[in-house]
Formats: structure tokens, sequence, C-alpha cells
């Protein structure tokens, strides 16, 4: 049973960067694509950002693209999520999920549990002056 734990959240200003991490353990990543979610409070859970199972194919929001970079370390058994140039906007808890996608060259920024059936706790970024 693949569980997963996000770390790497925090308090930062504007302009700002974090790096949150996605660990995996009951498994190995290695057939999951795996994406990035986001919900602030009152809002709905909106997809950041996800990459495939190999690890070639990325997709990003539009509201993150260009700023956000998404990578995963297969000795490690992990995903990354680094967030460059923080905006208020982007203030949230994130999330990672896992889609069992072996074969799948494709990932999507939708929060579909009927395909990311693994979901992280969510960890708190708030970007703040």
């Amino acid at each position: 049973q693949l569980q997963l734990v996000e770390s790497g959240g925090g308090l930062v200003q504007p302009g700002g960067t974090l790096t949150l991490s996605c660990a995996a353990s009951g498994s190995t990543l290695d057939h999951y694509a795996i994406g990035w979610f986001r919900q602030a409070p009152g809002e709905k859970r909106e997809g950041v950002s996800c990459i495939t199972t190999s690890g070639l194919r990325q997709e990003y929001a539009v509201s993150v693209k260009g700023r956000f970079t998404v990578s995963r370390d297969r000795a490690k058994n992990m995903v990354y999520l680094r967030m460059n140039n923080l905006k208020p906007d982007d203030t949230a808890v994130y999330y990672c999920a896992g889609d069992w996608a072996p074969m799948s060259v494709v990932c999507t920024l939708v929060p579909d549990q009927e395909r990311y059936k693994n979901w992280g706790q969510g960890i708190q970024v708030t970007v703040s002056s």
C-alpha cells in the first residue's frame, strides 16, 4: 500500500523559494505518475503540476508555469516540487498524489480520485510579508 508524506512547506516572503518533497513508503514510485495539488481556504482543490511515470513529461498549471518545477528521484523514491518566485496567491495546503500508471506516457492535473487513489496528508505553504 503506497503511502505518501509531504514535507518542506512553511512561511516564505513573496518572491521566495520553497521545495516540497513527497516521500513514498510501502511501494516503489516506479509505476506511479505523481501529481501535486493545492487547496486554499474556501476554494476547490486544483492541479499544480504532475510528472509521468517515466519522468519524461511534466505538466504545469498556467498560474505556476515558469516558476515551479517538478522532478523525481527514483533512487530515493521521492518526488519534488521546486517553487520559485512565490506569490501570495500560492498560499494553500499542498498535496502529492499517486496515479498507478505503469504504461501511461501522460499525467493529469485533474484531482480525480478514481485515478489518484493515494494522497499525502498535505502541507501548508504560506506566502506573506
